[in-house]
């Protein structure tokens, strides 16, 4: 029997997925949003793929969410990469599981997921993975992308196992129409085209397999993602499918149940990835002298109150308060972004101005406090802010990219105790 889909909400919309199999270990499969979980089925090579990973755990698929019978995107604001990874805990949390190994076919929210919640990942998977975007911009490809959307003919050039099947292309041209538009798939490809999650690749602490399509296109990406993931385990398969839906998913099936199924390294969720967020009121010496002791509390007391709330309405994690100021920890950059727009705001309603200093990087908790080389560059970056700024990293810029975010450049600084030269930006907005 096929498996029913149902539907997880979350706080910002509903997920659609399937559950395929029963155990004993649970895995979390990131799939292309090409295919809509209702039409997998209607496929051989998907039904083994599914089945393949089916018959040794409990699978568990869903469709991202703007594709598919999952909710349209209009309310990630700016969050597209992260938005991902919220379906993922959002389908997680309906079904129960704790901990899952996630099997990454796209590979950009499996990096993600297992960078920021470590202690929910037992293992990561990447199959073909590609982290970053292209040496050169394919305009060619853009400008061509809206019209071929629902011609099955993109997913077909990235199977050449299959280039002669003409049911698996009208199926692949049935799953493209009815997984969203074409203006909407426009926007995802553009969008993925700029999004570089290579500097999280540092911060995957968990077991990791990476699988790669020897004579697939960009095969050479998928060795620069294993040789940047520590310890991390390459098998290479001989085919030339990009996607894994050729005429032998077993040489896919077999390397992921051998790694997922067998004795996994052990690892100590005390390191992920994060983004640190620095607060400072501007001239609070000056102030205090101006307002006097009673004044300068009442103003402190509703400085705290404000940071605090808009903290806990973008999912902000207080760290510590400084003083005059706050540290905060996010599990998204379009989350702080937002996060430190709205304090810089609201705090101007009291009169006081603000910098924020906002950085994403690989921190370790201790008690209640987090370390870190992270939080070093935070703290730099929200020092050169100017008043009223938000100042951000280009590692921030990157993981939002494709998002509709602006930025302004800042220019590249120096910062003290901290190798290199970073480039610094503010949100155009």
């Amino acid at each position: 029997m096929l498996p029913d889909a149902a539907y997880a909400r979350g706080d910002e919309g509903w997920v659609a997925y399937q559950v395929i199999g029963e155990g004993p270990i649970d895995v979390l499969v990131t799939k292309s949003v090409h295919f809509p979980v209702d039409l997998m089925w209607d496929d051989p090579g998907f039904v083994r793929l599914a089945e393949g990973l089916g018959s040794f755990s409990r699978s568990i698929w869903f469709d991202l969410r703007g594709s598919g019978a999952s909710d349209a995107t209009e309310h990630v604001d700016g969050r597209l990469i992260e938005s991902m990874v919220d379906d993922m805990i959002t389908v997680l949390d309906e079904v129960g599981s704790a901990q899952v190994s996630v099997v990454g076919l796209i590979g950009v929210p499996a990096v993600l997921f297992a960078a920021t919640h470590p202690n929910r990942t037992r293992a990561l998977v990447l199959v073909n993975p590609v982290a970053g975007p292209p040496a050169a911009r394919p305009d060619d490809r853009l400008r061509d992308w809206r019209e071929a959307w629902g011609t099955g003919r993109f997913v077909a050039g990235m199977t050449p196992s299959r280039a002669g099947d003409k049911t698996f292309l009208r199926w692949c041209a049935r799953c493209e129409r009815l997984a969203m538009t074409p203006a909407e798939s426009y926007w995802r490809l553009r969008a993925s085209l700029e999004v570089d999650v290579r500097p999280v690749l540092s911060a995957i602490r968990v077991p990791t397999l990476v699988i790669c399509a020897r004579d697939a296109p960009m095969a050479n990406a998928s060795h620069e993602v294993a040789d940047q993931i520590d310890g991390a385990r390459f098998v290479e398969i001989d085919s030339s499918d990009l996607m894994v839906l050729g005429t032998d998913t077993g040489a896919v099936i077999d390397p992921i149940e051998e790694f997922l199924t067998g004795r996994l390294p052990t690892h100590v969720a005390d390191r992920m990835l994060a983004t640190v967020m620095f607060t400072d009121v501007v001239r609070s010496t000056e102030t205090l002298a101006q307002a006097g002791d009673r004044r300068w509390r009442d103003l402190l007391a509703a400085h705290d109150h404000l940071v605090r709330a808009e903290l806990a309405r973008f999912g902000g994690r207080e760290i510590k308060a400084t003083g005059d100021g706050f540290v905060a920890t996010f599990d998204g950059p379009g989350r702080s972004i937002r996060c430190g727009i709205a304090i810089r705001d609201q705090l101007r309603s009291l009169g006081l101005d603000v910098r924020v200093g906002l950085h994403t990087g690989e921190i370790e908790h201790h008690g209640h406090d987090i370390t870190g080389i992270a939080v070093h560059i935070a703290q730099r970056i929200q020092s050169l802010a100017q008043p009223g700024e938000v100042l951000v990293s280009r590692t921030v810029v990157d993981l939002v990219a494709g998002s509709g975010l602006d930025f302004i450049g800042r220019g590249t600084h120096t910062l003290k105790g901290v190798p290199g030269d970073w480039t610094l930006y503010t949100p155009a907005f």
